[in-house]
């Protein structure tokens, strides 16, 4: 499907980590931004949106919507060709799982999707999914066919008991493939990411997972050693990239893993060290996965014993493949995203 690149395009949640940078991109190319925003009177939560507007050929113009609350998109999307729901929680630290991920995820989803079966001029939705939809632990890319994820894969081992968040992108995900496959106006594509690093545009307000993770790395937390935690990272700027490119190629279609580097932990901690190795207490040598066993679960609630044995040692392997060949798109190094992510944390005073 070609897109009227003439028209707006909607973005929800757009001071969020990713789609800041989608947004930056957006206006960098000229186009008319609708960003839809929980609080557009809050310069501290949007003010670099408008920042990146100042010196871009493209306008942004800002629409107080809340996900929860039925046809609160529809002014925002009057007009726009294309439609980017970035906007969903990403926090695994939770009390009440089907208040604080599965409602806000599928039901946001719904009300976009609804609302956009409404407005004419929509023609494509690109979806902020998650690799989270395609596996709970890297011991399921080690049992997927040919022992690597790929789009046809399905989350099917996490539960409201165990991985919610994982559960919570599963359902929503679901949810926005049985509303596109029921109507025939818009098409839409998903991007699954893996665990999302690089510099946030407005660091203060990135999202706490990824500047957790570069803590523990950096803080101390690790300098003992770290797990050997198989996941795969990707660069917030190639995710960025990624929406774009699904948007404006007539051909993209269906899902995309977006992920640029199988890793762990201590690859991660050891990439750093070559830069930052004498200033921070970064780890330099695997933690046993037995002492894990024993310690993991006191140390840290969302390590169980289920969660350690089928993670650490175990590594994580999907195909990145269909990304790259039907939109072109070519991944930054894990050395730049990390060494980015850690000095963009070191530069707002987080580290």
């Amino acid at each position: 499907m070609n897109i009227d690149k003439t028209k707006p395009v909607m973005v929800t949640g757009a001071n969020g980590y990713v789609a800041s940078w989608l947004v930056k991109r957006l206006l960098d190319e000229g186009f008319a931004v609708h960003a839809a925003v929980r609080s557009p009177e809050n310069d501290k939560k949007v003010g670099h949106l408008k920042e990146a507007a100042q010196n871009a050929s493209g306008s942004l113009k800002f629409f107080k919507a809340d996900l929860l609350t039925e046809g609160a998109y529809k002014e925002a999307m009057q007009d726009c060709s294309v439609v980017f729901h970035t906007a969903s929680p990403f926090i695994t630290d939770v009390k009440d799982p089907q208040k604080e991920l599965i409602e806000p995820a599928v039901n946001g989803t719904v009300n976009i999707l609804n609302t956009a079966c409404e407005v004419a001029s929509v023609k494509r939705i690109i979806v902020t999914s998650s690799c989270a939809a395609i596996y709970t632990d890297a011991i399921d890319s080690v049992n997927a066919p040919g022992g690597q994820l790929t789009e046809e894969v399905w989350n099917t081992t996490a539960s409201i008991d165990y991985q919610p968040y994982s559960y919570s992108k599963t359902l929503a995900e679901k949810k926005a493939w049985e509303i596109a496959e029921s109507q025939d106006q818009w098409d839409l594509i998903c991007i699954n990411p893996c665990l999302v690093l690089g510099p946030a545009l407005n660091p203060r307000n990135a999202t706490s997972e990824t500047i957790n993770i570069l803590k523990m790395l950096g803080g101390g937390d690790m300098k003992m050693g770290a797990p050997k935690l198989g996941m795969g990272i990707v660069d917030v700027r190639d995710v960025a990239t990624a929406h774009y490119l699904a948007a404006f190629t007539p051909n993209a279609k269906g899902r995309y893993i977006t992920a640029a580097k199988e890793t762990d932990f201590l690859e991660m901690g050891l990439v750093l060290a070559d830069k930052y190795g004498d200033k921070y207490p970064l780890p330099k040598k695997a933690l046993p996965k037995w002492l894990l066993m024993i310690v993991g679960p006191f140390a840290n609630k969302l390590f169980t014993r289920k969660f350690i044995k089928n993670n650490v040692n175990v590594p994580w392997k999907a195909d990145n493949s269909k990304i790259k060949n039907d939109l072109g798109i070519e991944f930054r190094s894990m050395k730049e995203t990390m060494e980015d992510s850690f000095q963009s944390l070191i530069d707002a005073d987080i580290l």
